[in-house]
């Protein structure tokens, strides 16, 4: 943990006495888990051997998970606060096919060591920032929106942030108790649910119904005027970005969370499936330093496609250029990278490539 501790009782360390958390060295303990509605749970987590969190309020991390058949990794959103930065939660919603999230309900408890990488990610405030905010999600889309408004509750307690979850039922809606809490602490904070039905578990009387303009409008009477983040189901965030662009709203103000691959990335990935070099196609040698092995490219294959074959482990999410699990050092050589913007500009300069959608155009280094 990122504490020292004497019998039971924790002794906290000054931040500037401990290293912030190194995934590719240190190792996840959990330390508590917590009901938060039907099928979902919260997994607090510290660093094992100290260290502590630094992230911006919005991202996710990607969790290794040692399930029958083999590893999976998936992406999860934090929904803890880095101003809080001693520990790291993730609030995740079991669905009925979920593989990975039910592996973690059924496996992860108090005390329990995970492997995860990140935190990556750019939907955050504090790349997009505003002087007033439209939060707006739908189920466990309302993680993000949570680790945003927690770190606004700490520091800027007296901005003007608008609230709005939609569910299928009241004892569905995420946070709820929280939330409700948090409006008394925050001036500012408006509150908006909207449960798509009614529940003889939890009697509803406000506004009701998914959303549409005329509800945006209740809600956030000046909607046009605010920084919009939305993060929910796809049908959901097209359902909300239709109605603030048929608004005329400046869609440079609207900030949208998705994990899934665009029309263009797929494009494009089918327009990279080959590399020709001298007029045919050809492999390359791509050397992987920390494994001490090297492997020929096959063309059109991928650094991450070459690291399997090689038998080196790059851990990898998405596999779409989204989630950035998969960034690795290039020592040396050319590549051709075409991602969905899970690496920034500063990453590629400083060297930095996607191994699940980087082909190499010349023999390669990569540290991994």
């Amino acid at each position: 943990m990122t504490m020292m501790l004497t019998g039971t009782t924790p002794t906290p360390l000054p931040l500037d006495q401990m290293k912030p958390w190194n995934s590719a060295r240190q190792m996840l303990v959990c330390t508590s888990v917590t009901d938060e509605a039907p099928d979902v749970k919260t997994f607090t987590f510290a660093v094992e051997g100290g260290g502590w969190f630094n992230y911006m309020p919005g991202q996710f991390i990607t969790v290794e998970l040692r399930a029958k058949g083999g590893d999976l990794h998936r992406t999860y959103t934090v929904s803890s606060s880095p101003s809080r930065p001693y520990a790291i939660a993730i609030t995740i919603k079991a669905q009925p096919t979920s593989i990975g999230t039910r592996w973690m309900f059924e496996n992860v408890r108090s005390g329990s060591r995970v492997r995860a990488y990140g935190p990556s990610g750019h939907f955050t405030l504090s790349r997009n920032p505003g002087k007033k905010y439209l939060f707006i999600s739908a189920g466990s889309g309302i993680t993000p929106m949570m680790s945003m408004l927690r770190w606004l509750s700490d520091c800027a307690p007296d901005i003007d942030v608008v609230f709005i979850n939609s569910a299928r039922r009241p004892e569905e809606i995420i946070f709820r108790e929280e939330l409700e809490l948090l409006a008394k602490r925050m001036p500012n904070l408006s509150l908006g649910f909207l449960p798509e039905a009614r529940s003889v578990a939890s009697p509803w009387a406000g506004l009701m119904g998914r959303i549409d303009r005329h509800k945006l409008s209740m809600l956030t009477p000046d909607f046009m005027g605010r920084e919009i983040f939305c993060c929910g189901p796809d049908p959901f965030m097209r359902a909300v970005s239709a109605i603030v662009r048929a608004e005329g709203f400046d869609m440079g103000h609207y900030h949208q969370e998705s994990f899934g691959a665009t029309s263009i990335a797929e494009t494009v990935h089918k327009q990279a499936r080959e590399i020709v070099l001298d007029g045919k196609p050809t492999g390359v040698t791509v050397s992987f330093l920390g494994s001490n092995e090297e492997q020929v490219c096959e063309p059109g294959k991928t650094i991450l496609e070459t690291a399997r074959a090689a038998g080196v482990r790059i851990p990898a999410a998405c596999e779409s250029g989204i989630c950035g699990t998969c960034k690795v050092l290039k020592r040396s050589g050319e590549v051709v990278m075409h991602h969905n913007g899970g690496i920034s500009d500063q990453e590629i300069n400083a060297g930095y490539v996607l191994a699940c959608c980087s082909r190499p155009t010349t023999p390669v280094e990569i540290e991994a």
